[in-house]
């Protein structure tokens, strides 16, 4: 009798031992049957998550690249300013690039020909001046800077401050100074039809996405360096 009660002391655990190998049997075949389905989806989520972050690692170099590739400010590209050596008075406080001097009194000499009186009105400008004129603009039009730009390039980003650009107005009709009805005077139906010949283009025309329309507003091309200055624009143009 005590044999059996010793025997029946280690039938439990026992069977215990029995049923925890039965159990992790079963856990392993499972494993085995399942691990490459585990396998394949754990590959196809890896390959999603490596391809996400290479997709937007690649989205955000371009967009730096296209950031740094374009540095328009409020629409404007930026000019260096130049060398006071290079600057020629060719009227009182008017000074442009002694490259265009030649040229640009040349067309207005022809201009003149044809009954046609070309005024010069704003020639070199300074990047001082030119912040001078961008920040006075707000007390005096109450715009903020996105809209002051529309008229009025910020300091050292002007074209006139390369010296290659003129403002032109027309003598019978100075009321048209600086104003898009410039654009019906006889200058500038001149201009439209002559500027070329002498290397100079409108600036801003109509089609013009960032900056407002200025029919005043001439750049000299006619040399190396002036080419140089206006390559971006033009690429861009």
């Amino acid at each position: 009798m005590e044999q059996n009660k010793d025997l029946n002391q280690f039938d439990i655990p026992l069977a215990k031992r029995i049923q925890s190998n039965n159990f992790n049997s079963i856990l392993l075949k499972n494993l085995l049957i399942f691990s490459p389905l585990f396998f394949l989806l754990f590959s196809i989520f890896a390959l999603r998550l490596i391809r996400n972050i290479d997709i937007g690692s690649l989205g955000y170099h371009d967009f730096q690249a296209e950031i740094n590739h374009d540095q328009r400010i409020l629409g404007h590209l930026p000019y260096a300013e130049i060398s006071k050596e290079k600057l020629v008075l060719i009227e009182p406080n008017i000074k442009v690039h002694i490259d265009m001097q030649d040229s640009l009194l040349k067309m207005r000499d022809e201009a003149k020909k044809d009954g046609i009186y070309l005024v010069f009105l704003s020639g070199y400008r300074s990047i001082n001046l030119q912040n001078e004129i961008f920040y006075s603009l707000k007390s005096v039009r109450n715009q903020v800077a996105a809209e002051r730009a529309r008229v009025s390039a910020p300091p050292g980003y002007s074209e006139h401050s390369t010296g290659f650009a003129i403002d032109i107005g027309d003598a019978n009709q100075r009321e048209t100074d600086f104003e898009t009805e410039f654009e019906n005077t006889d200058a500038f139906k001149w201009l439209i039809k002559n500027a070329a010949k002498f290397h100079f283009k409108l600036s801003f025309t109509k089609e013009n996405q960032y900056i407002d329309y200025e029919p005043w507003h001439w750049r000299y091309e006619g040399s190396i360096e002036a080419l140089k200055v206006f390559e971006s624009s033009n690429s861009k143009s």
